[in-house]
């Protein structure tokens, strides 16, 4: 083993990376080549896939890593006070500011700022953070001073940057100011060798946690699990192990039992039920709408095992009972046409109709808290109240 490999498994036990991908190694040792320098660097890559390792990654390696570090979640900080939240604000600068505030910008001098969700910034606060990026200079909400200060800016996004840029939601000059350096991480579907090694350090930890046995996937499941196609990616896949670790009994897990735990297994067919996914869509719009379309096939399938508890048991009855019954036994033919009714139903439903109906009850059972109904659907803040608006809800 050389020493970039040594180096590699180093960072990956220091920062819990589970995997052996190509993918993730050259990602690793990206980060390690430009940590040493103060470039801006951009990781993308979708939902879940654990963008949030690398700038923690970049600051420890690099000359500033005795100095500050902040993870802002530019998707969760409301519009009206992003810009305060950034670069600080005097007193009176707007209702609230009550007293003078030093922003992250100031307080991260000498350090790093991690930035993630960033092409959820308002254009203004990208204008500002473009004069920062450029020239180390900003100024506080309210105020006329220009401050100076030395932050390495590291951003993190799973939007289609090109795109935003073409429908005007992201300024192109700030994207190049951005990524000076780009790190890509793959889905995890690009990297199945990783998928039984994740799943089995997520089992252990929850068997560690909740004092129980960890459960264990025959050949059969390991192979399924492998197929999955992971829309949410390692995020889902640590929520799969843990609902099963947590619900079933049987510590012995065969494909009879995972195949429950995967929404919308059959990836193929699942899209094929609604129009496909508008390009314009962030990820992780179609991640809650994909896990939306796999809860409407377990309601089906669901439905249609009751019906066919409900025939053997009403059939069993039939024969018990005297003829001179008034009640007339439950035609299987009509119960199977009930299921196929309702899911034909379902499956002529819009993604808007899914999303809709999604984000309704997520408010309902958030009761009307959006913050806590952004965090199960895992949108942004500001992502919510525009689908909040858009839909009339």
């Amino acid at each position: 083993m050389n020493n970039t490999q040594e180096n590699i498994q180093a960072i990956k036990q220091r920062f819990g990376i589970i995997g052996t991908s190509p993918k993730i190694n050259r990602a690793i040792e990206i980060a390690m080549q430009v940590a040493i320098t103060d470039l801006s660097v951009l990781v993308t890559g979708e939902s879940g896939v654990g963008k949030e390792h690398f700038p923690k990654i970049i600051h420890q390696h690099s000359p500033r890593k005795h100095g500050p570090y902040f993870a802002i979640n530019c998707g969760a900080i409301p519009e009206g006070t992003i810009d305060a939240e950034l670069f600080g604000h005097t007193k009176g600068a707007f209702t609230d500011a009550k007293s003078e505030r030093k922003g992250y910008f100031e307080i991260a001098d000498g350090g790093t700022l991690f930035l993630d969700e960033v092409g959820e910034l308002p254009l203004p606060t990208q204008a500002r953070l473009l004069r920062v990026l450029e020239s180390g200079e900003f100024i506080r909400m309210g105020d006329s001073k220009v401050l100076k200060t030395n932050v390495r800016v590291v951003a993190a996004t799973n939007l289609d940057i090109p795109k935003a840029i073409e429908e005007g939601r992201f300024r192109e000059d700030l994207y190049y100011r951005l990524n000076a350096i780009e790190i890509k991480l793959p889905p995890l579907r690009e990297r199945k060798e990783d998928i039984p090694l994740l799943f089995r350090k997520f089992v252990v930890d929850f068997a560690e946690k909740y004092r129980m046995p960890a459960i264990r996937l025959n050949e059969e499941a390991t192979e399924m699990l492998k197929a999955y196609y992971w829309q949410g990616n390692v995020r889902q896949l640590k929520n799969v192990a843990q609902q099963i670790s947590l619900i079933e009994q049987q510590r012995d897990i065969t494909p009879d039992i995972l195949q429950h735990y995967l929404p919308a297994h059959q990836m193929n067919r699942g899209l094929a039920l609604v129009k496909q996914p508008s390009q314009d869509m962030s990820m992780e719009e179609r991640t809650m709408l994909y896990n939306m379309m796999g809860a409407m096939k377990r309601e089906i399938d669901l439905l249609k095992e009751q019906l066919d508890n409900l025939i053997q048991n009403n059939n069993t009855t039939n024969q018990n009972i005297a003829p001179k019954h008034s009640l007339q036994p439950l035609q299987q033919d009509d119960d199977y046409q009930m299921a196929e009714e309702y899911k034909e139903e379902e499956e002529t439903k819009t993604l808007e109709d899914i999303e809709k109906e999604t984000i309704r009850k997520a408010l309902e059972r958030a009761k009307g808290n959006r913050k806590a109904a952004a965090i199960a659907l895992g949108f942004s803040e500001r992502t919510l109240y525009r689908k909040i608006e858009k839909y009339g809800l």
